[in-house]
């Protein structure tokens, strides 16, 4: 993309989208020798590898009508993690669109999981890189459109919080989405979806409220993977096309036992883009600045009680584990 706005006269990427080729060694922060000689790609094809903020040229004025100075370069879930301004060690944040990815700040430190997350870059300023930990779900607002589309059990995403509301937390039903196998941290690509506890009584509403609940159960997977690799973690910033459900929102902090805070702006990877930018034109002096912008619109506290909550969780791992192979 840079390449051709920039007409071929820049030919760069930043550290994070450097780090999702599996050629970039994040510890040196270098294109890594042996993995491009396992891959056969010559190093000369590579692109720069700059800092995420930095000079990346100049788009052709024909894109847009005038030539624009391009200065903010991060990948996708890097660039939520800088709009949600988790810029000091242990904040977190969870985007959740069609799938659903945690990011841990883990500061300098790369930290290595015993408990299958991720070691990846958060970001790169001023040549100095900040590490994260990573847990990724593949399916999780997918769920809903399967409901809707697929099974045509609703016909509009916002007609699930009317069945969520009318049959509660309480609800015996699980819906596992392994649709293309399981994620972080079970990692299971042989993993098929399963809808468990159906019974006579079962409805729509079940099924519905039981997707809206996978999204959320799949994020204690991760919380806990994290927690068990030592990390406390007290509030969890969210954005994402589902986070303006409030009945989900409760239901993960309750779920979760954590704050979560919904902030005014949710588009927050397009919000972390124009940070970068920001920070490389001077509109903005410091990572400290930014972290001042950042407003929460909705402030969800755990208000479940340790016994269901730990009931709850207790069927959706037995649902997980009779669908997994690996």
């Amino acid at each position: 993309m840079l390449w051709n706005l920039t007409g071929g006269e820049s030919h760069c990427t930043d550290a994070t989208n450097a780090s999702r080729t599996a050629l970039f060694n994040i510890h040196d922060q270098n294109w890594d020798d042996r993995l491009l000689e396992l891959f056969r790609v010559p190093r000369s094809l590579l692109p720069e590898v700059l800092d995420s903020a930095a000079d990346y040229g100049t788009t052709q004025a024909d894109w847009l009508g005038a030539p624009v100075a391009i200065a903010g370069v991060a990948g996708d879930q890097h660039a939520a993690l800088i709009g949600q301004a988790c810029f000091e060690p242990g904040m977190a944040k969870s985007t959740y669109g069609t799938g659903c990815f945690l990011m841990l700040n883990t500061g300098d430190k790369a930290l290595r999981s015993e408990n299958r997350l991720l070691t990846t870059m958060a970001y790169r300023l001023n040549g100095k890189p900040c590490y994260a930990m990573e847990g990724s779900i593949f399916v999780a607002g997918a769920a809903m459109q399967w409901l809707r589309d697929g099974l045509k059990l609703i016909k509009h995403a916002s007609e699930s919080t009317a069945h969520a509301e009318s049959v509660g937390v309480e609800n015996p039903v699980y819906l596992v989405p392994a649709f293309t196998g399981l994620g972080a941290p079970h990692w299971d690509p042989h993993a098929r979806g399963a809808i468990m506890g159906l019974t006579r009584d079962t409805g729509i509403a079940e099924i519905v409220t039981a997707g809206l609940q996978s999204v959320c159960y799949q994020t204690k997977d991760l919380i806990r993977a994290i927690q068990n690799d030592g990390a406390h973690l007290k509030t969890l910033r969210v954005d994402g096309g589902m986070v303006v459900n409030d009945w989900v929102m409760q239901f993960l902090a309750d779920i979760l036992d954590v704050t979560v805070d919904r902030p005014k702006i949710t588009e927050t990877t397009a919000l972390g883009a124009a940070y970068l930018a920001g920070l490389q034109t001077g509109v903005y002096s410091s990572l400290e600045e930014i972290a001042k912008l950042w407003e929460c619109e909705h402030r969800f506290e755990p208000r479940m009680g340790p016994s269901l909550r730990e009931s709850l969780y207790a069927g959706w791992i037995d649902a997980v584990e009779r669908v997994c192979n690996d």
